[in-house]
């Protein structure tokens, strides 16, 4: 709950038509069993109270009496649970019958909300008994045994005191079908969750259809999205209901169970309110209005994410079938983006300097492409290798392998004399390995790139990827700098599936050969003298494993999560789950701490680079463009991201 992660239950009881008192008791024993599983909302079905298909005995005054009977049980035997419960019954106000769902908390009712749109079409017939609700909100007074509850009726947002960014709200059935959903005016009031409690049959499609909705709904809205259908005994005369019930989060669904196709009469997951609010702040388009609140109050309570899962990749897709359209879709995206470049700036050439990496490959792959759509040769386009101090004779074949596979020009330009004798204007000693030693390197290949494309006309296209940018992993004014970065979107994680998927679709065996090779080789910037012929600087010896640093990037840049909540999903992802399960990804507390500090220590301290960044296609939804998605002072401090992450680490540790 400290993370703002709430359990939330959708619960199918097994309803009896017309006996409000049997069906509190099912509610109450539903709702105990919700909440013994950690849910700390649970939601019912539309009218669960007394049965949705009561029909005309909705106009029996037994059944409206007895219905106020349940809600007051209900109340009363809920009272100890640290819980909110919402459930369905009728309710008369001013007159009216009024189809509502009542928010139950602390042994009161603290909100209702009417229908607002009732339908009269097909099966459904319940402006035979229902008033649809006119949108303005009253207050409305129930008394039973002694007792009294006083709560509004109408379009409220309730709020937890002690978890401010759970806010909700609710609408029933219809609303969601309608041209304009009550939840889109109370999420724009404030309410980050919206149950909906339903009584919608089942038809062949419909669910599909219903799964289509609650998803849009809750993308639109930003909100989290519960819906409770109603099933068991419900299913009388000519309709079946199954108790469809699903959970959605920003447009994802979360959880889905049926009553009647695979036996689920209560759903339960994690949604993540904290999200939503950061998701909000974030879309400036995201409208709000003024609406009543009502407030309650939920003891904070550690619980475990056993129904959340958290990838430890969010950038790859795991389904094999969606990663591959991911992987197409990328780099369609990467070649018109080059392609309109080169258009714009009449090039004649693309210079690519290929080091026998994955970044500089991806890059190649993309600059052939965007060749054969503007040129319908690849003969223009020129790869540069440039070896030098710390080359090995591995990523220098295999630079040559695929430049001659794909067709491309190779020519070769061996940097060492120009090294050496800029170190000796400079008065460096050769045998100093330091940071000048590798950055003389890095920005003697970038002045060769940029004077050839000067030379033919051309355009230099860059390699660095999204990571590294992230982490500063680039010379600046060296590899910091290309005429264009058709890879400044695509983290680390993703560029290997890219340069994966170019080599299995390619069509070309000697392309794949070499590609494939590439991704069995250890990422290097190839700076420093290799030992016995092989890499000696592995760049994730030094700032640490792309994997989780794309895993800290998503979630500080992309979700705004706080230090310490990103150690703790780090943890849950990487290493131990909070319900003691292994996560064997050869990682320990120690490591997220250690790399996370220098993921917060790296990305504030080299945001200078990224504030001067080339051109590059935007391709996901984090991005560090100073143009576009992401504009930070290049001297801000990281002090406070530091000081809680470091607190985070040693609660972990003191357990």
């Amino acid at each position: 709950m400290r993370d703002g992660f709430i359990k939330i239950a959708a619960v199918t009881p097994a309803v009896e038509i017309a006996d409000a008192a049997a069906n509190a008791r099912a509610i109450v024993g539903g709702a105990v069993r919700a909440e013994g599983m950690g849910a700390k909302l649970v939601i019912f079905p539309e009218l669960s109270v007394c049965g949705y298909t009561a029909g005309d005995l909705f106009l029996q005054e037994k059944l409206l009496s007895g219905c106020v009977d349940a809600l007051f049980y209900i109340a009363e035997n809920t009272e100890k649970l640290n819980a909110v419960i919402a459930v369905g019954a009728p309710l008369v106000s001013g007159g009216k019958l009024y189809n509502c769902a009542f928010i139950i908390t602390g042994g009161r009712i603290i909100a209702a909300y009417p229908k607002t749109y009732i339908p009269s079409y097909g099966e459904f017939y319940e402006t035979r008994h229902f008033t649809a609700f006119d949108g303005k909100t009253r207050e409305v007074t129930l008394t039973r045994g002694g007792r009294t509850f006083t709560f509004p009726m109408g379009y409220v947002v309730c709020k937890c005191i002690s978890v401010p960014a759970l806010t909700l709200a609710a609408e029933i059935c219809e609303d969601m079908w309608a041209p304009q959903p009550p939840s889109t005016r109370l999420a724009k009031a404030g309410a980050h969750v919206i149950f909906n409690l339903s009584a919608s049959d089942e038809v062949i499609g419909k669910a599909d259809y219903r799964r289509t909705l609650v998803r849009a709904q809750s993308g639109r809205c930003e909100c989290v999205y519960a819906y409770s259908g109603a099933g068991g005994g419900e299913s009388t005369t000519d309709a079946v209901y199954g108790g469809h019930k699903l959970i959605a989060e920003s447009g994802n669904i979360l959880a889905e169970g049926s009553s009647l196709f695979d036996g689920k009469d209560i759903l339960v997951t994690e949604a993540d309110v904290q999200s939503v609010a950061a998701e909000r702040r974030r879309r400036n388009t995201f409208e709000t209005e003024e609406c009543e609140t009502v407030y309650f109050d939920l003891k904070e309570e550690r619980t475990v994410l056993e129904n959340r899962y958290i990838p430890a990749m969010p950038f790859v897709p795991e389904d094999g079938g969606a990663r591959e359209d991911r992987c197409a879709e990328i780099l369609t995206m990467q070649t018109e983006g080059l392609v309109t470049r080169m258009k714009r700036a009449g090039a004649k050439t693309l210079v690519v300097g290929i080091s026998g990496g994955l970044d500089s490959a991806l890059a190649l792959a993309v600059a052939c492409s965007a060749a054969d759509r503007a040129w319908g040769s690849r003969e223009n386009v020129i790869a540069v290798t440039m070896p030098c101090f710390g080359t090995t004779r591995r990523t220098k074949s295999n630079a040559v392998k695929l430049t001659k596979a794909l067709g491309a020009t190779l020519k070769e330009v061996n940097i060492k004399k120009a090294v050496l004798r800029h170190f000796a204007d400079i008065g460096h000693d050769e045998d100093v390995h330091d940071v000048a030693y590798e950055n003389s390197q890095a920005r003697e290949r970038t002045q060769v790139l940029m004077d050839i494309a000067n030379q033919t006309g051309g355009l230099v296209v860059g390699t660095g990827d999204l990571s590294e940018l992230a982490l500063g992993w680039a010379t600046y004014n060296g590899d910091h700098m290309s005429m264009y970065g058709v890879n400044a979107g695509v983290p680390k994680t993703l560029v290997k599936h890219l340069v994966n998927y170019y080599a299995l679709t390619c069509g070309n065996a000697a392309v794949k050969s070499a590609l494939l090779s590439i991704c069995d080789t250890p990422i290097s910037p190839e700076l420093l003298p290799p030992k016995d012929g092989e890499i000696a600087q592995r760049t994730e010896d030094i700032v640490g494993p792309y994997e989780l640093h794309d895993f800290i990037l998503y979630n500080v840049v992309r979700r705004g999560f706080t230090p310490s909540k990103v150690f703790r999903l780090a943890m849950h992802a990487f290493v131990k789950g909070e319900d003691g399960s292994e996560r064997n990804k050869g990682f320990t507390a120690e490591d997220i701490y250690k790399w996370t500090d220098n993921f917060y220590r790296r990305f504030f301290a080299q945001q200078f680079k990224r504030s001067c960044l080339p051109d590059g296609p935007k391709v996901g939804s984090v991005t560090l463009s100073p143009r576009a998605d992401w504009r930070m002072p290049s001297d801000a401090s990281s002090a406070m991201w530091r000081q809680e992450l470091k607190a985070a680490y040693l609660a972990y540790s003191a357990k």
